[in-house]
C-alpha cells in the first residue's frame, strides 16, 4: 500500500508527537518545518524537513520555506493521471494532510508592551497560505488541536463519507484564518476595519417570534476565555434555551456582574444574590449576606405577577428546599418559570423544578459564587442598525462611594440604607432606560423601566410597588440620569422615598438639591458625564 504523506507545522507543540505517531501508525510519511521537524526527530521519529523539499532550501532567515511551488503544489494537485504525472516529473509529493496551527498573533495584540513590529513578527503568513491551499485542494486539514483525534478515528475507520469529512475540515480551516485576518486588519487599522466572527453552538426553533426561524446563537471565538460567556453555560434539565430565553440570560449576567462588583468595590465581599428578569429587566431581585433563602424570597415576592414565566440567577447552589422556596412559596399553584440558573443543583432539586416537556430550563454555572468586579463585560457591544453597525465599549462603570466626584446632601444614611443605593443603583443601570429603581431592605420593590420622560419612570416605579404591596416608606431610588425637573423628586418624596442616587449635569441641579434638602432627603449625585446608566437605549 502506497504511504500517504502529511506536511506538519505547528507552533504549539503539545500533543503534536502523539499525533504524528498515530500517523505513522496509519502508514503516512511525514514531512515538517524547521521547529517542528527538529522536535519530531528530538523524540525518535522518521521525518523530513521541508527545506529539503523546496527548491534552494529556505531563505530571509527562515522566514520564507513553506512558501514554495514545490508545497503548495502538493496541495493544490488534483488526483488526476495528468496532475500525478507532473508532480511525478518533479520529483513533488502529493500531500495528503495539512496539520498547522497559527503564531499566536491575539496574544501579541493583547500583550502589554507589545508594538506594531512585535505583532507584524507574530504574524503568520505561511500557515494560512498552506491551509487555505490545503483546504481548496481538499485536503485532510487539521487546523484545530481538538480535531486531531478526530482525524486518527476517521482514518481507524476507513474514512467514510469523505466529501462531508473533508469539507468540514476545509470549512474550519477558513474559518480560522479569516478569524485570523480580521484579527490583523482591526489592529493594524486602530479599529477602521472590523467584523464578527463566530461558530454556531445553538440552534432555537425560532427568534423572538415564530416566523423569525431559524435562530442563532454564536459563540465568540475571539474571546474563548470568558467564565461567563452564555456557552459557558451548561444545561443541566430542560429543553434547549429558547432565543428569548438567550437573550434574558444575557441581561441577567449583565445585572448579576454588575451587582456583584457594586458590592465588592464597596463593601470588599458580594453577597446571596437572586435576580429574576421579565423581557430583560429586573422585575424581582434581593441580596443577604447571611441567609440565601432570604435572598431568594425577596426576590420572589418582588413583583410575582411580572415574574410569572420569567427567569431568574442565583450566585448560590439549589437544593431540595431552595428548589421547593422557589415552586410554591407565597403560592397555592406551581411558580411558572421558563429557566433557572445557578451554580449547580442536587437531583432532588432537578426533580422537583422539571416541568413537562422540558420547558423549565435548568442552567449551571459553576464560576457565580466567585463572582467579582474583574467579571464585568469588557467586549466591545455592536448593534446591527440597518446598513451597518453601531460600536461602543460595553457598560463598565460601578459606583464606588469613595469616589470623590460623588456629592452628599442631605442627611447621612446607615449602612442599610447604603447598601440599597448600591443594589438600586446596579439594576437600574443595567435596565432599559429610562428607569427609577426602587428597594425597600434588600429588595427590589418597583423598577419603572423603558419610560419616556423621568417623572413617568418614577410614578411607574411606584406604580409597581404598591400593586405588589410593598411599604414605600423609607425606601430608596435610583435614576439612570439627572432629573430635568423637580417633579421627579417630588414625586418619589411623596410616596415615602428617604434616599435618591442620580447624576447631575441637568440645568435644574440646584433645584432638585434645594428640595431635597428641605425635605430631609437624602441626595447623592454623581456626573452624568461619569455615571449615567443609560442602557439598551
Amino acid at each position: 500500500m502506497k504511504k500517504r504523506v502529511a506536511l506538519i507545522s505547528v507552533y504549539h507543540k503539545d500533543g503534536i508527537t502523539e499525533f504524528v505517531q498515530q500517523l505513522l501508525e496509519e502508514n503516512f510519511e511525514i514531512i515538517a518545518s524547521g521547529g517542528t521537524a527538529r522536535h519530531l526527530l528530538a523524540a525518535g521519529l522518521p521525518v523530513l524537513d521541508v527545506s529539503a523539499l523546496v527548491g534552494g532550501g529556505p531563505i530571509l532567515g527562515h522566514r520564507v520555506v513553506t512558501l514554495s511551488r514545490e508545497v503548495h503544489a502538493g496541495l493544490l494537485a488534483k488526483k488526476t493521471a495528468e496532475d500525478i504525472k507532473e508532480l511525478s516529473d518533479l520529483n513533488i509529493p502529493f500531500i495528503d494532510l495539512v496539520c498547522v496551527d497559527l503564531y499566536p498573533l491575539n496574544e501579541e495584540i493583547n500583550k502589554p508592551g507589545s508594538t506594531p513590529k512585535d505583532v507584524i513578527e507574530q504574524t503568520d503568513i505561511g500557515g494560512p497560505t498552506m491551509l487555505r491551499s490545503a483546504a481548496k485542494g481538499r485536503r485532510i486539514v487539521v487546523c484545530d488541536p481538538n480535531d486531531r483525534a478526530k482525524v486518527i478515528d476517521w482514518l481507524k475507520d476507513g474514512s467514510p463519507n469523505e466529501a462531508e469529512f473533508l469539507n468540514a475540515l476545509a470549512a474550519k480551516a477558513e474559518y480560522i484564518i479569516a478569524q485570523y485576518c480580521l484579527l490583523s486588519a482591526g489592529y493594524h487599522s486602530q479599529k477602521l476595519y472590523t467584523g464578527h466572527i463566530g461558530e454556531r453552538t445553538i440552534t432555537a426553533k425560532y427568534g423572538e417570534n415564530g416566523y423569525q426561524a431559524p435562530a442563532y446563537l454564536y459563540k465568540n471565538c475571539l474571546d474563548e476565555n470568558d467564565p461567563f460567556a452564555l456557552t459557558a453555560f451548561e444545561l443541566a434539565a430542560g429543553d434547549s434555551p429558547s432565543y428569548n430565553n438567550l437573550c434574558d440570560i444575557d441581561r441577567l449576567i449583565q445585572t448579576m456582574t454588575h451587582v456583584a462588583a457594586t458590592f465588592q468595590t464597596n463593601n470588599g465581599t458580594v453577597p446571596f444574590i437572586a435576580l429574576g428578569v421579565k423581557h430583560g429587566n429586573a422585575c424581582g431581585a434581593g441580596f443577604n449576606y447571611l441567609d440565601r433563602g432570604l435572598a431568594l424570597q425577596k426576590m420572589l415576592f418582588g413583583d410575582p405577577v411580572a415574574l410569572f414565566g420569567g427567569i431568574i440567577m442565583l450566585n448560590f447552589p439549589v437544593d431540595e428546599d431552595l428548589a421547593e422556596l422557589i415552586l410554591h412559596s407565597g403560592t397555592e399553584s406551581r411558580r411558572l418559570l421558563d429557566g433557572i440558573i445557578a451554580p449547580a443543583f442536587t437531583e432532588k432539586a432537578i426533580d422537583i423544578l422539571a416541568r413537562k416537556k422540558g420547558k423549565c430550563r435548568l442552567l449551571t454555572n459553576p464560576m457565580l459564587p466567585y463572582l467579582s468586579k474583574d467579571d464585568l463585560d469588557q467586549q466591545i457591544i455592536h448593534r446591527y442598525v440597518r446598513g451597518g453597525f453601531l460600536a461602543q465599549p460595553n457598560y463598565t462603570f460601578v459606583l464606588d462611594m469613595h469616589d470623590d466626584r460623588l456629592k452628599r446632601y442631605g442627611p447621612a444614611l446607615h449602612n442599610v440604607r447604603e447598601h440599597d443605593l448600591l443594589f438600586a443603583k446596579s439594576i437600574c443601570d443595567t435596565s432599559n432606560s429610562n428607569t427609577i429603581t426602587l428597594v425597600n431592605d434588600g429588595q427590589l420593590i418597583g423598577n419603572g423601566v423603558g419610560q419616556q420622560s423621568r417623572v413617568r419612570a418614577a410614578k411607574f416605579a411606584i406604580e409597581i410597588a404598591n400593586e405588589c404591596g410593598h411599604d414605600i416608606k423609607g425606601a430608596v431610588a435610583a435614576s439612570d440620569s439627572f432629573f430635568p425637573f423637580v417633579d421627579g423628586p417630588e414625586t418619589l418624596k411623596d410616596a415615602g422615598v428617604s434616599a435618591i442616587i442620580t447624576s447631575s449635569g441637568s440645568v435644574k441641579d440646584e433645584e432638585v438639591i434645594a428640595f431635597c434638602k428641605l425635605h430631609n432627603l437624602a441626595l447623592w449625585m454623581i456626573p452624568d458625564s461619569v455615571g449615567r446608566g443609560f442602557y439598551n437605549h
